[in-house]
């Protein structure tokens, strides 16, 4: 970041990196002013606070032990600090200084048996994608900037797409560099098609080479993306507008990129398969924007994917008299992020749940729904894990308060979609497939570098949660690979009353747990949990006295961020730590409260 001085003398800095034989050299360069002849010094300081001082600019230095910077979940994230000082008789006149990461960023783009792959290359390995889409907001700050981000790692993200429309501010990137956020970021460029006057172009240019400037020295930005959706509306343009198309997103913005930041991966628009208006919702190759019910193919790339929710009933209550608390009410529909949206809910809803009888618990049953429909499509997403590489749901947060496809809503509480977020972006995560034909389809996702060695366990219940029938399965699953597990036919299940536990353990720790059932949860048959909820220090207990799914903790302000909720028990207790928010006026409720 360049630090205003009353004699501007360095106009821009960047720091290129060439990865050589276990070593790093960084080449710092730039432009600057020569009147008064200043002196240039460069300053290099390593994660560990150690200096050296290079006398010139531009300037040139081999790190020969360097410490890489990885996404989250696959390493740490280690920050050099690089300062160049332009001194005028003997006093610092003009700075610049950055954090950067040592990285390679690249996308792996080869044929393969599905087709060409699309996926992250960082430090020579795939990286799966797993996060969402971020949208700017014009209120924020760099406090609440700092806590949304920290919410994504929480959930297990290790990927953020910042969707066109504005740029974040440096603090933005600050913070996903130190969390080890990988940033697909969009061009902020017009969102449909128009015809291409010179002063336009000049104007495209000039804001790629604004952002590109600011950006490309940070580790977190690993690939550019020009436009949203355009090359989809290819039957609604004109031959000029496809040919402006083109002569923005596949010359000027790619070739003024190259030149700024040579090493930077730029992608024409999502969802593409490489430009040119060639199939650009292919399943074979580039990015897809699917359906989330969707059972075709996976895509090699799910950029976006989601569907709605209303927002936590505080945040509700902020925009929306009790008389307008009314999923079809106007202030509703007017604080929706589509036109369609309160339909889609209730077309959600009726997938899995009873129809509620509150507004209240329409709000609960929203979250859930729109939960287990990601969840179902991001862990099919991993479990094509080497064909699909990355599953980035529509959107992490709201830019107005109201009904969108978020998982933390305007206000900042975190809605279902979060909390099912950080357990099917589990590093080590044991999925189950639809039990329809009555049978157990389990897989182990393994986003890891290493093997691991687990344990499974799955169990066949009835009503009354009496085990009958169970197997415990131990393998190694291969670092970065999904191990699927042979279809176990349920023949004796009762489909309106028998539901299926499965659990991963590691080293004895419980690692991953679910329940399955074998028809949607409004045609189970519920016994009563009879939920009751105590607070001892900083943990909830949960008590239960039959099986219970969907269990929701909420406080009176409904703002508490807890280890776990939306979760599914057995009867017994179940003990969650209190992580922010204050625990007071406890309630809990379950699926059996939708009615």
């Amino acid at each position: 970041m360049t630090k205003k001085a009353a004699h501007k003398i360095l106009l821009n800095v960047f720091v290129s990196q060439a990865h050589m034989n276990g070593a790093v050299m960084l080449d710092i360069m730039g432009d600057f002013r020569t009147e008064g002849n200043p002196d240039f010094t460069v300053f290099v300081a390593d994660p560990h606070g150690r200096v050296t001082e290079l006398p010139s600019f531009p300037a040139h230095l081999a790190i020969e032990d360097p410490e890489l910077w990885w996404p989250r979940g696959y390493g740490e994230q280690p920050l050099y600090t690089v300062r160049v000082e332009a001194r005028l008789d003997g006093k610092v006149a003009d700075s610049w200084e950055q954090k950067i990461g040592l990285r390679t960023a690249s996308m792996s783009i080869e044929r393969d048996r599905y087709g060409e792959s699309f996926a992250h290359m960082i430090n020579g390995v795939k990286v799966f994608a797993m996060g969402a889409s971020y949208i700017p907001r014009d209120d924020t700050s760099p406090e609440l900037t700092r806590r949304l981000l920290e919410d994504a790692a929480a959930a297990n993200f290790n990927c953020i797409r910042v969707r066109g429309g504005a740029y974040p501010d440096d603090s933005f990137y600050d913070i996903c560099d130190e969390l080890g956020l990988m940033v697909w970021q969009d061009l902020a460029l017009t969102g449909s098609a128009h015809e291409l006057a010179t002063p336009a172009a000049w104007s495209v240019k000039a804001q790629v080479r604004s952002i590109v400037t600011r950006l490309r020295s940070r580790p977190c930005v690993v690939l550019w993306c020009g436009g949203d959706s355009l090359e989809l509306s290819a039957p609604e343009l004109t031959p000029r507008q496809r040919a402006d198309y083109i002569r923005v997103f596949e010359y000027i913005v790619p070739v003024e990129l190259q030149r700024l930041a040579p090493d930077a991966f730029y992608w024409p628009s999502s969802p593409s398969s490489g430009g040119g208006f060639d199939e650009p919702a292919s399943p074979h190759r580039g990015d897809v924007h699917p359906k989330c019910s969707d059972p075709g193919e996976p895509g090699r790339y799910v950029s976006d994917f989601g569907t709605p929710s209303c927002p936590c009933l505080p945040t509700v209550e902020a925009f929306a008299r009790p008389q307008e608390r009314n999923l079809f009410s106007r202030a509703m529909e007017e604080h929706s992020a589509g036109p369609r949206d309160t339909a889609h809910i209730m077309s959600n809803i009726r997938r899995y749940y009873l129809c509620p009888t509150s507004f209240d618990a329409l709000i609960y049953a929203s979250q859930l729904s729109q939960a287990e429909i990601l969840r179902a499509a991001a862990q099919r997403y991993r479990r094509h894990r080497g064909r699909c590489m990355g599953a980035l749901y529509r959107q992490l947060n709201d830019p107005r308060p109201g009904i969108s496809c978020s998982s933390i809503d305007y206000a900042g509480r975190w809605k279902a979609l979060h909390y099912f977020a950080k357990r099917f972006f589990a590093p080590l995560l044991l999925s189950c497939g639809e039990l329809t034909d009555k049978a157990l389809r389990l897989c182990v996702s393994n986003e890891t570098l290493n093997p691991r060695t687990v344990l499974i366990r799955w169990a066949l219940h009835n009503d009354l949660c009496h085990i009958k029938r169970e197997e415990t399965i131990s393998l190694t699953v291969p670092p970065l690979e999904s191990a699927r597990l042979d279809p176990v036919p349920l023949p004796e299940a009762d489909i309106f009353s028998d539901f299926v536990t499965y659990a991963l353990y590691e080293k004895g720790a419980l690692i991953s747990f679910g329940t399955a059932l074998f028809v949607p949860p409004k045609y189970y048959e519920f016994r009563d949990p009879r939920l009751l909820c105590r607070l001892e220090g900083d943990e909830i207990i949960v008590t239960s006295a039959a099986y219970a799914q969907g269990v929701e903790i909420r406080n009176s302000s409904e703002d508490l961020v807890l280890s776990d909720n939306y979760f599914d028990m057995l009867p017994g207790e179940r003990r969650v730590k209190v992580l922010r928010g204050k625990p007071d006026d406890l309630r809990v409720r379950s699926v059996f409260d939708i009615k």
